[in-house]
């Protein structure tokens, strides 16, 4: 199977409604408030360390067993620049996509360099619900 590098769009950040822990020494979010400062479109969006795919998404990639993945609920608002620019937009409804899998194995895993890697049967799924802000490369292994 091939296997494939993502930089997802980045339609906000890491809000303060987020619950942090830095005692590893590491960025470990336990909560995740992710705002909306704009947005492309896409299903799959990342504010660092974190993802999120919309409803539909997490329902498709569900239907065929990705792997390297498990699900959780965010906080989702908008910021008051989307509010004036998209004063009618109405957001689908969000999930916190969370990667425990293994890059070039798993459908989901983080390389060594801390890019989203995913197969290409998850990436069909993504390109097909709409990823048109990403960009998308081959993953090399060993990266």
């Amino acid at each position: 199977m091939k296997y494939y590098q993502i930089e997802p769009e980045v339609a906000g950040g890491i809000g303060e409604h987020s619950v942090i822990d830095r005692s590893s020494g590491k960025m470990v979010v336990r909560k995740l408030h992710y705002y909306f400062d704009g947005w492309g479109g896409d299903v799959l969006l990342e504010s660092c360390p974190c993802f999120i795919v919309t409803e539909a998404a997490k329902k498709k990639l569900q239907s065929i067993g990705a792997t390297g993945i498990k699900f959780d609920k965010v906080e989702v608002t908008t910021s008051e620049f989307f509010q004036d620019r998209y004063p009618n937009r109405q957001l689908p409804k969000f999930v916190w996509l969370q990667i425990d899998g293994k890059p070039g194995q798993d459908d989901f895993g983080i390389s060594q360099d801390l890019n989203l890697v995913v197969s290409e049967r998850a990436l069909d799924v993504l390109k097909g619900l709409g990823i048109s802000n990403a960009l998308v490369k081959p993953f090399e292994e060993g990266r």
